[in-house]
């Protein structure tokens, strides 16, 4: 083995131990949402299903957007620990090229690079598809989240939206399905 592939097999391994979705070769080329229309897109959204990541780990997830400012939207991301305590974080989104509103770079922390935000397919009122990926060369991380403005969506939907992470080659058998039951969720909306 050279040095690349130790390193590789070794990132692999650590990334692989915190429930990343790690796949071979670059991002896939995938088209976004046609004529996407921020204002619409912006309110609440509740997260139905999603990818495993290191940085949302609760249930009653959701996300808030807001016009923070001409072309910034202001992003609340909230969720329920299994403590019992809520967790949100705020940041902020913006299109890198105006003309391609629907590709959103998205930022937590000062300084740290954005991480895209790309909106495959929404209706503004019931559905959103989002896919992000982080490009590592010989491997990529694969993010996806299915949101619903309601707590629960369709099967219907769900069925549509695993096709279009399937035809990418995003593996949807991994996707998690979020707790947004009354039972679970009260103590958010407190």
């Amino acid at each position: 083995m050279n040095a690349i592939q130790v390193i590789s097999l070794t990132l692999l391994s650590v990334l692989a131990a915190s429930a990343q979705v790690i796949m071979p070769g670059r991002c896939p080329q995938t088209g976004v949402q046609e004529d996407f229309d921020t204002a619409r897109y912006l309110g609440k959204w509740f997260d139905i299903q999603r990818l495993p990541h290191t940085f949302q780990k609760g249930e009653c997830c959701t996300a808030t957007y807001s016009l923070q400012s001409p072309g910034v939207v202001a992003v609340l991301n909230s969720e329920l620990l299994s403590d019992g305590t809520i967790s949100s974080i705020n940041g902020s989104a913006t299109a890198k090229d105006p003309s391609e509103p629907a590709k959103l770079q998205v930022s937590f922390f000062e300084n740290a690079p954005p991480a895209p935000y790309w909106v495959l397919s929404t209706d503004y009122e019931n559905y959103s598809l989002v896919y992000s990926c982080t490009d590592l060369g010989v491997l990529h991380f694969d993010f996806a989240w299915i949101m619903s403005r309601e707590p629960t969506l369709s099967e219907e939907t769900l069925g549509e939206l695993h096709g279009i992470l399937s035809s990418m080659g995003v593996s949807v058998h991994k996707l998690l399905t979020t707790d947004q039951s009354e039972a679970t969720c009260s103590s958010m909306s407190l």
